[in-house]
């Protein structure tokens, strides 16, 4: 497999001094940090659009990139790109990819040549999973590129729209079980609105409770055992996004009895869109035993837009992995980079490049993260600053024994409350020690 990257052989661990760009600094996928190798924690995939589908365009200029798998028939570039993504995984050292459907086989004429050329492709992929020993770890279907889709997926006034939604998410989830992925990620891009002058929401969102529920009996009587997988994000394309952060996206599978079928898949640019930061979704996610991937990148925040960059910030990154480890790990989701080189890194090179430095990023935040919880004093603070609720009046009100009243009388007869530092300063620099 040397046809599309051969100036690159297969990337190996170095150390953190080595000068070698195409070398590891930081991963070492064998060495074994809180009882787990680095690639058990990080389950590293590839994001087969943005990697080999991206042209390299942004919202203000056309593509720049040249790729070698891009020329010939669709279906010609589609076999190109599938033995690309291949070729890059297996050099790369990752052990899963992640693909849309529509960029793994292209959209035919009819309905009828798209279901072809998806199922062609996905035995090609079977064949290179085989031979490469790489694995997939979610599936998704593409309900936002189509004109079709202008006004909604499952979401759509039309319920012809919706009927070839469900049409290709059968598809989709058909071909995610085939390949015998672990994850199948519903990303709602055209799933929101822009007035209501328009717009009945309450029906809109009604309409994606029924599909999601038709999706969890498909899976089922398919025999599909993957987790199903809802990703957040607030803004672009629509103005109001029905999944706009982890935590409305929690209170619709509450109150549409879906809690129990579906995990997060958290993006760090899409949490800063809602004006969080990425550990913030990724504990909504975790404290309700919802975080089951995550969408590894970072957005600019001087830019208004979803810019999908690589990650670099390791304080980030490593109060993520906190997180992550906080919440036992990611179970069968992973760490997929849906993320794109810029505009100008126009090299096939550049690929591995953005990688590399990523991965090393997540690396050195797990290392971090598990210093910090050996460490101990983070978590012994935390513990202290909320010991009244484990004894005493506080534990009993969590049990539902006070009222208003008996919190009065002991509010009368302890008198003002002595005021505690939060010690902000303190735990900053303990955490930036430790990296």
């Amino acid at each position: 497999m040397n046809e599309f990257f051969p100036e690159v052989s297969r990337i190996e661990f170095e150390g953190k001094d080595s000068i070698n760009p195409l070398a590891f600094k930081y991963y070492e996928a064998d060495r074994v940090v809180g009882g787990k190798t680095m690639e058990e924690h990080l389950r590293f995939a590839v994001a087969y659009w943005h990697t080999f589908k991206s042209q390299g365009g942004d919202p203000f200029g056309s593509g720049t990139f040249q790729r070698a798998w891009n020329v010939g028939s669709p279906m010609e570039v589609a076999e190109k790109t599938m033995a690309a993504n291949f070729e890059f995984v297996t050099k790369l050292g990752v052990p899963y990819y992640c693909f849309h459907d529509r960029d793994m086989a292209p959209e035919g004429e009819t309905f009828q040549e798209s279901i072809s050329n998806l199922e062609t492709m996905v035995a090609k992929a079977k064949e290179h999973q085989a031979e490469t020993g790489v694995k997939l770890l979610w599936g998704t279907a593409n309900l936002f590129s189509h004109p079709r889709f202008m006004h909604g997926a499952a979401s759509n006034p039309d319920p012809h729209v919706v009927a070839c939604c469900a049409l290709q998410v059968r598809h989709a989830i058909a071909a995610t079980k085939e390949l015998g992925g672990e994850n199948y990620v519903f990303w709602g891009g055209r799933e929101g609105y822009e007035t209501l002058l328009n717009t009945d929401m309450k029906r809109e969102r009604e309409q994606i409770a029924a599909f999601f529920h038709m999706c969890v009996d498909y899976a089922r009587r398919i025999g599909f055992t993957g987790q199903f997988l809802i990703e957040p994000k607030p803004k672009e394309p629509t103005k109001h996004q029905y999944d706009f952060d982890a935590a409305t996206v929690l209170s619709f599978l509450r109150e549409f009895d879906l809690l129990d079928h579906f995990k997060l898949n958290v993006e760090a640019n899409h949490a800063t869109l809602a004006g969080h930061d990425f550990a913030h979704d990724l504990a909504v996610a975790a404290d309700a035993g919802k975080l089951g991937s995550i969408d590894a990148n970072t957005g600019d925040l001087l830019l208004g837009w979803d810019t999908d960059q690589f990650p670099t910030n390791v304080y980030d990154v490593t109060r993520a992995m906190l997180v992550v480890l906080g919440a036992g790990g990611l179970g069968s989701g992973g760490l997929n980079f849906d993320a794109k080189v810029r505009r100008g890194s126009i090299d096939g090179v550049d690929l591995f490049h953005a990688h590399i430095g990523g991965m090393d990023v997540f690396a050195r935040g797990l290392l971090a993260a598990q210093a910090i919880i050996d460490d101990g004093r983070i978590d012994e603070f935390r513990a202290q600053r909320y010991a009244g609720w484990d004894t005493g009046f506080g534990k009993s009100m969590l049990d539902g024994n006070e009222t208003l009243e008996s919190l009065e009388a002991k509010a009368l007869e302890l008198g003002e409350p002595k005021r505690v530092s939060g010690r902000q300063e303190m735990l900053e620099n303990i955490l930036g020690n430790l990296i």
